[in-house]
């Protein structure tokens, strides 16, 4: 099978799933170049309202197909940030549903999603120390945003693997699954995220991302819409909420 990103659209939660499991899903230059354009696309689209990104099998992402880097480094590096900051950049709520190996490129683009989730077993790591390679500014400033300056400095300065206990420890992972749980629970938890606010959820992110110049125009969102009648309504009338507020396309 040619590498490739392959995705699908069920219930209102788009799949991305990387496949190249000859090299145990390492994403290659074409790659990384594809999952920007396929995550603006998903992110226009109105019928979906969270992402899961996941790796075919049993391994989530070895990193990048160190071939990649015989040309270029430098050029691998940017194509890699930009796939990064574009999976981060994703307005809706995203999961990385986590298996086998998380290393390197594959680490990178697990801590650009909102949340993750790990099968019992998973291994992380965050390897440039072991190919001599600075990583990105960004990509240091999430992590550490993410696990903490101490854990995330063990990753960086090591390159050693750590397990899932650890990783939910630090937190890097949000939840840990037993084998043959992790797809349930993805499906289960990605339906509430259907279910709930697009309003709340999108300015959320944004908040939580750091944005500070929005707060006027999301009370004027939340003013202008219905979503917090309806919630409100919902709730009083024990009834599920039938939310209406949808991000608008970027196109």
């Amino acid at each position: 099978m040619e590498p490739q990103l392959s995705h699908s659209v069920t219930e209102s939660v788009a799949t991305v799933v990387i496949r190249h499991p000859a090299k145990r899903n390492a994403m290659t230059t074409a790659m990384w170049r594809a999952l920007p354009p396929l995550l603006d696309a998903l992110a226009d689209d109105a019928g979906v309202r969270a992402l899961v990104l996941t790796g075919e099998g049993g391994t989530f992402c070895a990193g990048a197909d160190i071939s990649t880097l015989k040309g270029s480094p430098r050029e691998a590096q940017q194509l890699a940030v930009a796939a990064e900051e574009a999976l981060a950049a994703f307005p809706k709520p995203t999961l990385a549903a986590v298996r086998g190996h998380c290393v390197g490129g594959g680490a990178q683009l697990a801590a650009a999603c909102d949340l993750r989730f790990a099968q019992e077993g998973a291994v992380f790591g965050v390897t440039p120390a072991r190919l001599g390679i600075v990583y990105p500014a960004s990509s240091t400033r999430r992590l550490v945003s993410l696990v903490g300056p101490s854990a995330a400095k063990y990753l960086l300065f090591s390159g050693e693997l750590i397990d899932t206990a650890r990783a939910l420890r630090t937190g890097l992972v949000d939840e840990v699954l037993p084998a043959g749980g992790l797809d349930r629970r993805v499906v289960e938890f990605t339906a509430i995220l259907a279910s709930r606010s697009q309003l709340t959820q999108v300015a959320a992110k944004e908040f939580a991302n750091g944005r500070t110049d929005r707060d006027a125009h999301w009370s004027g969102q939340a003013q202008d819409d219905g979503d917090t009648a309806e919630g409100v309504a919902a709730f009083l009338e024990r009834r599920p909420p039938r939310f209406n507020w949808s991000l608008p396309g970027r196109r």
